[in-house]
């Protein structure tokens, strides 16, 4: 009797073990397999989307190495194509060793890309050996047209990458292509309509009664010489080579900038932190 109670006891508890890792199975079965592709898509847009963003020099935010770092794409005149190297922090400059960069460039309908290359250009401040900007120009085949251009390899360090960017729009020269804004109208008139800080209302008055720098200047834009030379003037922002083209008056005082964005910066900075805006003898190169 006491055998037979102890193999029922058994019994019940293999039972119950069973019953219990079945349990277990069905809760940790794995999720829907288009559950799984729908976040994949969403996960590729948003990466896709990023490479959209507005960068400070007025170009376009690109991916290196899934979010690793990124690149600022500049489009100039006469082909000019600029890239500032940037952190994982698109806020932080990043140095890189300084190489020539492979890359290809393939106008909107055509099956074969266009060689060139992009030198290494160092700002003043840049590390010896060390680079966070490279220059190039386009071919003359595809100047003037919507381009891809493909860098078939950057190292930055230790790790190769390889990254694609492209301009804005098909048909226009690239001195043509409008600035990416800065924000919307509403929110720009706001900005330079707000008395504060070192911002004044005298100032408000001198710079055109409420009007905004792209009211002013459109998108006019320097080419953004990044090595300015001992007595040149240069952007508070960007730290450029100023173009005395573009001034605004902050503080009872005439600033010089490079491009329209920075002076929207400079404005809010001179509202929320007016002891970081210096007098305009302090923007020249040393």
């Amino acid at each position: 009797m006491k055998r037979m109670w102890t193999l029922t006891v058994v019994g019940f508890a293999a039972l119950a073990l069973f019953v219990a890792g079945c349990s277990q199975e069905a809760r940790e079965a794995p999720p829907n397999k288009d559950a799984i592709a729908d976040k994949a898509k969403e996960k590729t847009k948003a990466e896709g989307e990023h490479g959209h963003k507005a960068g400070t020099h007025g170009g376009t935010i690109v991916e290196i190495g899934r979010d690793n770092y990124h690149a600022e794409a500049i489009f100039g005149e006469k082909g000019l194509v600029r890239l500032h190297i940037l952190a994982k922090d698109e806020a932080q400059i990043q140095e890189v060793e300084q190489q020539t960069l492979d890359a290809f460039a393939k106008a909107d309908g055509d099956t074969k890309g266009v060689p060139f290359s992009l030198e290494s250009k160092p700002r003043p401040d840049d590390s010896k050996g060390k680079t966070s900007i490279f220059e190039g120009t386009l071919p003359e085949s595809v100047r003037d047209k919507r381009v891809t251009v493909t860098v078939t390899a950057i190292r930055i360090e230790g790790g190769r990458f390889r990254f694609d960017f492209g301009n804005s729009e098909a048909g226009k020269p690239h001195d043509e292509v409008k600035m990416p804004k800065s924000g919307s109208a509403e929110k720009m008139k706001t900005l330079y309509t707000t008395a504060k800080g070192k911002y004044t209302e005298a100032d408000i008055k001198a710079n055109g009664a409420g009007k905004t720098a792209a009211d002013v200047y459109g998108n006019e834009m320097t080419d953004h010489d990044d090595n300015p030379q001992p007595g040149d003037k240069i952007c508070p922002i960007s730290k450029t080579k100023a173009n005395p083209k573009i001034t605004w008056i902050i503080g009872g005082k005439k600033y010089e900038f490079c491009c329209t964005p920075c002076i929207n910066e400079f404005v809010k900075k001179a509202q929320e932190k007016p002891d970081q805006v210096k007098d305009p003898g302090f923007y020249v190169k040393q």
